[in-house]
């Protein structure tokens, strides 16, 4: 339940040692009013159709009950307004080293920035799913 991930987060980071944590998220636009404390949001694409093929393969369904399960959730132009940074997932695999890296470097960068106060406000409020 909310209130025990809620209870585990809040030790997780008093103990932190890391410069930067990441939280997985699948529904964080659903549930954007939960995490507006996030610094910054990165969002793995990729474009719908290929969504549906994974959802299909995945979970063995068929294409209607895949689009069901999209059409219940944020839409890919939600979930990109709210993003800091997007993983392309539709790349080719011998590229992830590379943007596993810059994105480290990156966020090591903007944790430098945190400690000494001048890390921008996170966008994860906006847009809530549901809003146009």
């Amino acid at each position: 339940d909310r209130a025990r991930v809620d209870r585990w987060l809040a030790d997780a980071v008093a103990g932190w040692q890391a410069p930067y944590g990441l939280l997985s998220v699948p529904l964080l636009v659903e549930n954007a009013a939960a995490y507006t404390w996030v610094d910054r949001v990165l969002v793995v694409d990729v474009p719908e159709a290929v969504q549906i093929q994974r959802l299909m393969r995945r979970d063995d369904v068929d294409r209607e009950l895949a689009e069901a399960m999209l059409a219940a959730q944020a839409t890919r132009e939600q979930r990109l307004a709210v993003a800091d940074d997007v993983h392309d997932a539709t790349a080719p695999i011998a590229v992830l080293a590379d943007t596993v890296a810059a994105l480290h470097a990156g966020y090591l960068r903007l944790a430098e920035l945190r400690n000494e106060g001048r890390l921008p406000p996170s966008r994860i409020a906006w847009p809530v799913h549901g809003e146009p």
